[in-house]
């Protein structure tokens, strides 16, 4: 059981996890100060960290910020604020009172810490939120603030929370940079003294940065070391800051919203942060990715437990292209390949025959779909699958009906050009209005249909994401880059509510909107719009730091690749794929008759080991994605099975090729290869590793699946 205690000579807080603790206490001035991060403390151990800070040496150094457990705007204090609020007379800076604290149990095997405070002279409450669980080392952190006053006080920033380390010689951050079809690259650089800002402006999560951090002191590997992290639950603009201080001092802070955004909070009204979690673990890169796999299962996911079904999208095949008929054939064509869900996406709805028009207005094309859509539901349904539908509800093209009615529910400044990306502009999900439209019609559709699954898109970035109008049904006086993504949790959550088993995969033109605030209302997620295998590994390498293989959807495309060109073989495709939730995206009516007998040998392979992939715990017996072969393990959680998937772009010759060290298995047992029937000792498995047998020649692959025999 998670355990929260309280030293009150002291006034020293202690959250202990598993494995770690976290401690913090109230100074002499009432401010919240932040004291450990790491291993096992004991409430006494955590009392004797709890000296004074020493007096700056000059004048010049003020408080430093990392160490105050939410840095605030104000006094001697110089570093990045995580909060910072001006009152109606202009005043600034915010002074710490506290009101209070409470502990509970939100639920069984969590507690629950909130330490209240009040401005000392001005009418607002911040309370600073803590839950840990008893089955993970991720605390989860967040801050809620509450006008009691007359008067509006105007949020210039409130982030979730700060992080402090430990002082060390040296830090190493790792993160994700990318953009559009070339997401979650890795990074591992040292950091640099100052101030590093990721963050995303977009008003989405984002093709060009994640919104988590790892940082150790530049010693740590893929399976040893003390590193630490966080994740924030925000599916909308976001910035973290990390901060490298001199002195050795090094921390993070991250929330919601951008630089330039402001939040007015009214009389009475409350505003509660994102959830922005953290952990610190002393097993590598790999045990972390593996911590935060287990957290988002465990704690994120509505049905971590399920397996996710082997999926067709008819994109690729058919473009704008369908009707009942082609859709039918093709239909036909995935049952027989051994697909489970088949998904049709754009172009069956409106007006609908390029991206330039027809969205918002989400009724079949009735000269495609004469019948409406039941007909092609029911054959998908009797081909035994599910059937699932493209949909992107905040959007709307120009030459649409909904636009013709309704031009003012785009987001939109006045006197000012509505910027149109991809011939779209975006709806304004800040109005209730516009979120109970959108809500209305996927119910209907949904219910009336039966549809199983939704593909839920959103193919450009906010522009033009001005105030709010309060009598248009803005949430109190949110701006529009909060309230958006309020109401857009708030569609999902009903629509879900409405049909439970409907399941949905979220998207923003591949890997634009992915984080635990997404996820923790969706099934799976479109991890970017580049299905090129050879890209793809490196792109699901990143994800991977973070997010479970559960989530993350992969498919196999035709060659010449539509984004790359780079043509390699079917094989190497699909085990690529197979790293994830499987899907197929190419034109089914293109393949030969040995393409579509070697899918459908490969599909029935992946149905064969899939528990191991979306259940079991990942391992990258490399750690590295570069010109040796890449691989990545995953292993049941009770080591009688583990999946080796390897790939090898171009080998050069008389290159080192070192074994590949498998991890998590039973150290006394002995493992048999199902392909081959050979049996390993996992001793030598572990300790000397194992010389995958692949093909010769560029873009070689192999799936080795192992069980335990004894």
């Amino acid at each position: 059981m998670p355990v929260i205690s309280f030293a009150p000579d002291t006034r020293v807080w202690l959250l202990s996890t598993p494995r770690t603790s976290y401690a913090l206490r109230i100074d002499a001035t009432g401010a919240p100060c932040h004291l450990a991060w790491g291993p096992r403390l004991t409430l006494e151990d955590a009392e004797e960290l709890a000296t004074p800070p020493a007096e700056p040496a000059s004048s010049f150094e003020g408080r430093p910020s990392v160490g105050d457990e939410l840095p605030v705007d104000g006094g001697a204090r110089y570093g990045p604020p995580s909060l910072q609020v001006r009152f109606a007379d202009g005043t600034r800076a915010f002074e710490w009172q506290p009101t209070g604290h409470r502990v509970h149990e939100p639920a069984p095997g969590s507690a629950e810490l909130v330490l209240e405070f009040r401005d000392r002279h001005y009418p607002l409450e911040v309370a600073l939120h803590y839950r840990v669980h008893e089955d993970t080392d991720v605390i989860e952190r967040w801050c809620a603030l509450r006008n009691t006053g007359e008067e509006t006080i105007t949020v210039l920033r409130a982030d979730s929370a700060a992080w402090s380390l430990p002082v060390a010689e040296d830090h190493r951050l790792s993160h994700v940079t990318g953009q559009w079809s070339a997401e979650n690259r890795l990074h591992r650089d040292r950091l640099p003294f100052g101030e590093t800002v990721l963050t995303s402006r977009r008003g989405i999560t984002g093709h060009h940065a994640n919104p988590w951090v790892m940082l150790d002191a530049g010693g740590a590997t893929e399976e040893h070391g003390r590193v630490w992290s966080a994740v924030l639950a925000w599916s909308g603009s976001w910035r973290i800051t990390v901060q490298r201080a001199a002195d050795g001092r090094a921390g993070f802070t991250g929330g919601a919203g951008h630089d330039g955004t402001v939040l007015p909070l009214g009389p009475g009204e409350e505003f509660t942060t994102p959830h922005f979690a953290g952990r610190f673990g002393a097993d590598g890169f790999g045990g972390t990715s593996r911590a935060w796999h287990a957290y988002l299962l465990a704690h994120v996911l509505p049905h971590p437990g399920e397996t996710r079904p082997v999926l067709y999208n008819s994109w690729e095949a058919t473009g704008f292209d369908v009707d009942e008929a082609g859709q039918k054939a093709l239909a036909g064509r995935a049952a027989a390949l051994g697909v489970e869900l088949y998904v049709m996406d754009d172009g069956w709805f409106g007006a609908r025959r390029s991206d330039r028009a027809g969205l918002g207005d989400w009724t079949p094309a009735a000269e495609r779909f004469p019948r409406g859509l039941s007909p092609l539901i029911d054959e998908v349904h009797r081909l035994g699958m599910r059937f699932g539908l493209w949909v992107e509800p905040e959007m709307v093209n120009p030459d649409s009906d909904l636009y013709r009615e309704h031009p003012d529910w785009v987001l939109h400044l006045p006197h000012r050009t509505r910027t149109e990306l991809r011939s779209q502009l975006v709806l304004d999900f800040g109005r209730r209005e516009v979120a109970d439209w959108a809500y209305g019609w996927l119910t209907r559709l949904v219910g009336s249909h039966g549809i199983d699954f939704l593909k839920w898109d959103m193919n450009r970035p906010f522009t033009e994401a001005g105030p709010p109008d309060p009598a248009a049904g803005a949430v109190g006086g949110e701006p529009v880059w909060t309230a958006y993504v309020h109401n857009l949790y708030g569609v999902i959550d009903r629509l879900r509510a409405d049909h439970p088993d409907l399941r949905i995969e979220a998207c923003s033109g591949g890997g634009g909107r992915i984080d635990p605030g997404i996820l923790s209302r969706t099934d799976q997620a479109w991890t970017s719009d580049n299905t090129d295998a050879a890209d793809r590994v490196l792109i699901q390498h990143g994800y991977g730091q973070i997010y479970p293989s559960r989530t993350m959807a992969a498919w196999v495309t035709d060659v010449p690749n539509q984004l790359t060109g780079r043509t390699v073989p079917l094989r190497f495709r699909f085990h690529v794929a197979m790293a994830g939730v499987l899907g197929i995206g190419g034109d089914l009516d293109r393949w030969s008759e040995g393409e579509l007998a070697e899918g459908a040998a490969l599909v029935a392979q992946y149905k064969r080991v899939r528990h191991l992939v979306q259940h079991g715990i990942m391992h990258r017996p490399r750690g590295r994605v570069d010109e040796g072969p890449a691989a990545v393990q995953y292993t049941a959680a009770d080591r009688s099975e583990a999946l080796l998937l390897v790939w090898q772009r171009a080998p050069r010759h008389g290159s080192c090729r070192p074994p590949l060290r498998l991890a998590g298995l039973d150290p006394t047992a002995r493992y048999r290869d199902a392909r081959t029937g050979t049996v390993h000792s996992a001793t030598v498995l572990g300790e000397y590793g194992l010389l995958p047998d692949l093909p010769p020649g560029d873009w070689a692959s192999t799936a080795v699946h192992l069980v335990r025999t004894s």
